[in-house]
Formats: C-alpha cells, sequence, structure tokens
C-alpha cells in the first residue's frame, strides 16, 4: 500500500496526538495524587487529626497512664473489678500480698490469664525497712515463689509495702521497684466519686496510679477512673509497657 505524503502527515498527526493525551493524562493524574496528599509532617497530622475526630472517642493519643492495685488478690471485690476492666478493654497491674495468694489461687490464675501485670507486695505487709535483711528478703521470695507456682512466672517487679524498700538489701531476686505518683487513698474512703475525682484532678501522663482491690467502693472508683480518663484521651497499660517506653 502506497502513503501519499498528506496521508503520512495524518498518521503522524494522530500518532502525536495520541501522545500528547497519554501525557496530559499522567499529568493530571499526578496532579490529583498530589492534592490528595498532605505536602509536608505538619500537614499529614492535622489530616490524621481530622480523621480521628470522626471515630473512636476513646482513640490513642500518646497519653498513657498506668493503673495498678495493691493488697490483693480479694474473694470479693477482685473478679468484679477484673470483669469491669476486661469489659473496658484496660489491662492493670496488680501487686499481690504472698498470704493471699495462698488463700486465693484461682483468683491470681485469673488475672494472669486476663493478661493483666503481676507484681510482688511483699508476704504479709509488714514495712520492709524495720525487719532484718533476711526477714525482708524471706517476705520477698516467698511471695515470688507462690506466684510463679500458679503463673509459671516470676514476677519481675516489687512494690514494698509503704513504699519503703531497704537500701542496700540484697536478695537473691533482682526486681524493679514500682511506687506511684497518685494516690487517692481509696482505702481509707466510701465515696467512689470522691476518690475517682482525686485521680482525675492530680494525673498526668507517664503517671502511675495507686487504688486497691479491697472494697466495693474502691472498684467502683477505680471503674470511674477509667471511664474519665478515657474520655480525656488517656490509654491505659501495665506499668511494664509504661516503664518500657
Amino acid at each position: 500500500m502506497k502513503f501519499t505524503w498528506k496521508k503520512m502527515l495524518m498518521v503522524d498527526g494522530i500518532f502525536a496526538y495520541m501522545l500528547f493525551a497519554v501525557f496530559l493524562s499522567s499529568v493530571l493524574q499526578g496532579q490529583r495524587r498530589a492534592d490528595s496528599v498532605p505536602a509536608d509532617a505538619d500537614s499529614r497530622k492535622e489530616a490524621g487529626s481530622e480523621g480521628a475526630q470522626d471515630g473512636d472517642p476513646y482513640r490513642e493519643t500518646g497519653k498513657k497512664v498506668a493503673l495498678t492495685f495493691d493488697d490483693g488478690p480479694n474473694p470479693y471485690y477482685t473478679e468484679p473489678l477484673l470483669a469491669g476492666l476486661a469489659e473496658r478493654g484496660v489491662k492493670a497491674t496488680f501487686f499481690l500480698l504472698g498470704k493471699e495468694v495462698e488463700k486465693h489461687p484461682e483468683i491470681v490464675e485469673e488475672i494472669h490469664r486476663q493478661g493483666h501485670v503481676i507484681g510482688n507486695h511483699s508476704y504479709q505487709h509488714e514495712q520492709l525497712s524495720k525487719l532484718s535483711d533476711q526477714a525482708a528478703c524471706a517476705q520477698v521470695e516467698r511471695t515470688n515463689k507462690l506466684i510463679y507456682d500458679i503463673t509459671g512466672e516470676y514476677p519481675l517487679y516489687l512494690r514494698p509495702p509503704y513504699g519503703d524498700w531497704k537500701d542496700g538489701l540484697d536478695c537473691e531476686t533482682v526486681m524493679i521497684e514500682v511506687l506511684w505518683d497518685v494516690d487517692p487513698r481509696d482505702w481509707a474512703a466510701n465515696d467512689a466519686g470522691a476518690v475517682a475525682a482525686r485521680v482525675v484532678k492530680k494525673v498526668q501522663e507517664g503517671d502511675i496510679i495507686l487504688m486497691h482491690d479491697a472494697s466495693d467502693s474502691s472498684v467502683r472508683a477505680a471503674l470511674m477512673v477509667v471511664y474519665r480518663l478515657k474520655e480525656e484521651g488517656y490509654e491505659f497499660v501495665t506499668v511494664e509497657e509504661l516503664l518500657l517506653e
């Protein structure tokens, strides 16, 4: 087949038009992508925060606190507390007394099964600094062994009663001492609302909150704290998660 020069120009023109159309489409698609993606980190952060406002009001914001409970396990109040925490998707840290662990191993097993961290609060809540080194170590090590026999894990964290540890005390088990930042004295009050208000007023990001699972009012106060702090954008983590950040 022969092509005249006019036909050749026509074919070349069509080919050039097709190339131009492809080029133009590519440019427009690139522009649309640029318009839909934030231009810098600040813009991305703003876009993310706007999207979060339309989602879960209990979304993670980076504000983390640790809720801790001393003196358990309690045969009346620990299990209702565990149920309330599970319903709210909260993990906590329980510092247990050895003498109570002996009496209620099934509750210790349930705390462990639900994924909470278990710590040591001595065997019978004695002020360790007033004991001999040998007696103080025995309080810690006996409780560690009791917890291990139930959970298969030795606790890593120790909360000495009254926050009073013996300086230089050299026990065989090396543990991390964990105290607290917020103490609402829930054990001394029957007003759950007042206890929760004390926590909410004082708490700051990264704090460890001290409470007890030893009374109905303390359990109710703890669940109020969870509700109110989640409303303020706090996320509840275990002591382990908080210290490892």
